[in-house]
């Protein structure tokens, strides 16, 4: 199974050109004011209008109301909605969109079964816990910790870097990883090069899975 990639945070025309250049699944547009990788409405419409063909966008949201959501919806093309709150499965849903529901792996919480609510999801994404701090901190969990009985396509994120890629993608055999601050250059400023060495080190080893399954 090939792995898929999402780079999330994404602020620039350039950063998202690069992404997709060196061969990205997916990119992540932030609609939380309160994170340093957020964009507004005209940020992500200049960014989406700028990416080819085959390059999803995905559209991050936490706690925020329909309406802002809505909003947004109607003003940038997004392709796939991503709630990394407190959001209810009655709340992720109803938007005309796949979704994503981020999950943080806090102890005594049991993921599985917190998971298992959400049955529309699209897939669940799973992100180190750090309390007040609803996503994109840049630190790993224990991925030993990942139940094995997820019913929906894992995708991993949280301290993802060029150096720990293959090893994620080995350990845990997610559907996709989802980096951000591992490529960065600054928070909220990606790095060409380090975009480049991520990708490349996953399509790699997904080059060498698939010569051994001949």
């Amino acid at each position: 199974m090939r792995i898929r990639t999402k780079i999330c945070g994404i602020t620039r025309i350039e950063d998202a050109l690069s992404a997709a250049q060196s061969g990205v699944d997916a990119i992540g547009l932030v609609f939380y004011e309160k994170s340093p990788r957020a964009v507004n409405i005209v940020q992500a419409q200049a960014i989406v209008a700028a990416l080819p063909p085959f390059v999803s966008t995905v559209g991050l949201f936490v706690n925020a109301t329909r309406e802002v959501i809505n909003t947004v919806l109607a003003e940038v093309p997004l392709d796939i909605l991503q709630f990394h709150g407190d959001e209810t499965p009655e709340q992720c849903e109803g938007f005309s969109r796949p979704y994503i529901r981020a999950l943080r792996m806090q102890p005594g919480v049991d993921i599985a079964q917190k998971a298992a609510q959400y049955t529309c999801a699209q897939a669940v994404l799973l992100d180190a816990w750090v309390p007040g701090v609803p996503g994109g901190t840049g630190e790993r969990f224990d991925w030993q910790q990942i139940p094995t009985d997820l019913a929906k396509p894992l995708i991993l994120a949280g301290g993802l870097n060029v150096d720990n890629a293959v090893q994620a993608m080995r350990q845990v055999q997610p559907w996709a990883l989802d980096v951000s601050g591992g490529v960065e250059s600054s928070r909220g400023i990606k790095d060409a090069d380090k975009i480049r060495k991520f990708l490349y080190a996953v399509q790699l080893e997904n080059a060498q899975r698939c010569d051994g399954m001949k």
